[in-house]
């Protein structure tokens, strides 16, 4: 059970990037961002007060940091979206187990810079080709859409900012729920500081007309983004093995297939057979690297 629920959160995730697409004809991305968390902390206060989970937390800091990651993150992805093929802006937020990957790497490089070779065994060679292998195929999948037009050669740098964000949000996520903070309470603080720095975002850069009808397209956004978020806790929460927990990290992944067949059947838009390429390597390494980790982490045990 707990792989289908990763699936239905892959492809509400990618269901909600049609909504950010299309809004985007009316929309900035900081008011998408903003109504997106409106609706998100409607959803969630819901949520926790069905759940008897009280918002009140003694961990403001880690929440503010954590939401001030996801916002970057988020931001940088909607515009990424509505400049780039979805599947592409997708997989680019999808490579945030390649730069937790790469964090890993890297700690590891500076260790045996600084000891000169005493932390050379903590270097993992598998580990550091599937870093690479992933950002080869970020130079394979970029290279139809850089140098297109000013906003796809941005969409791309903010779709890889949007990727690395999400890994510092992800591991953010992770420190709070050490804490003992409920999934609830930590998704409800990161919608709330959606629609603060997006109101606060929409103030400086200014609003948008109000187009009528084509504003339902703000309420599905957030709707999406809560249902997603609580099926991907399921999935993790379902999950009682090792394995099966690598399993569900891995389908996050069938959001690109999911993103793949709306960019063709909704919006027309063509990725070449080495854009495709591309996305196959980052996707083979992300779960790669997301394999290694775990071995890693249970052999430190």
């Amino acid at each position: 059970m707990h792989a289908l629920w990763m699936v239905l959160a892959a492809f509400l995730f990618a269901s909600m990037g049609v909504c950010v697409k299309l809004g985007s004809a009316w929309f900035n991305p900081a008011e998408l961002v903003f109504w997106r968390g409106l609706v998100g902390m409607l959803m969630l206060w819901l949520l926790a007060r069905s759940q008897g989970v009280t918002l009140a937390t003694r961990h403001p800091a880690q929440h503010a940091w954590r939401s001030l990651v996801g916002v970057v993150s988020l931001g940088a992805w909607f515009y990424a979206i509505a400049h780039l093929p979805l599947a592409t802006a997708l997989t680019l937020n999808y490579m945030s187990s390649i730069w937790i990957a790469a964090f890993i790497v890297g700690a590891s490089l500076w260790a045996w810079h600084r000891r000169r070779g005493a932390a050379h065994a903590t270097l993992s060679a598998p580990l550091l080709l599937a870093v690479l292998a992933g950002f080869a195929g970020v130079v394979l999948m970029l290279r139809p859409s850089i140098a297109q037009t000013p906003q796809q050669t941005l969409g791309s740098a903010l779709g890889l900012l949007s990727g690395l964000m999400a890994a510092l949000a992800y591991l953010q996520v992770g420190r709070l729920a050490r804490l003992g903070e409920p999934e609830s309470r930590t998704v409800f603080y990161f919608a709330l500081g959606s629609a603060l720095a997006g109101g606060a975002a929409t103030l400086a850069v200014g609003h948008s007309p109000w187009p009528g009808w084509p504003a339902l397209w703000l309420l599905p956004i957030g709707v999406l983004a809560a249902l997603g978020q609580l099926c991907m806790t399921y999935a993790y929460g379902s999950a009682r093995s090792a394995r099966s927990t690598l399993v569900v990290a891995s389908l996050q992944y069938s959001g690109i297939v999911f993103a793949g067949f709306y960019s063709v059947l909704l919006f027309d838009e063509r990725v070449d057979l080495l854009g495709w390429a591309g996305m196959a390597l980052i996707v083979g390494s992300g779960i790669l690297a997301t394999v290694l980790r775990a071995r890693d982490a249970r052999a430190a045990l």
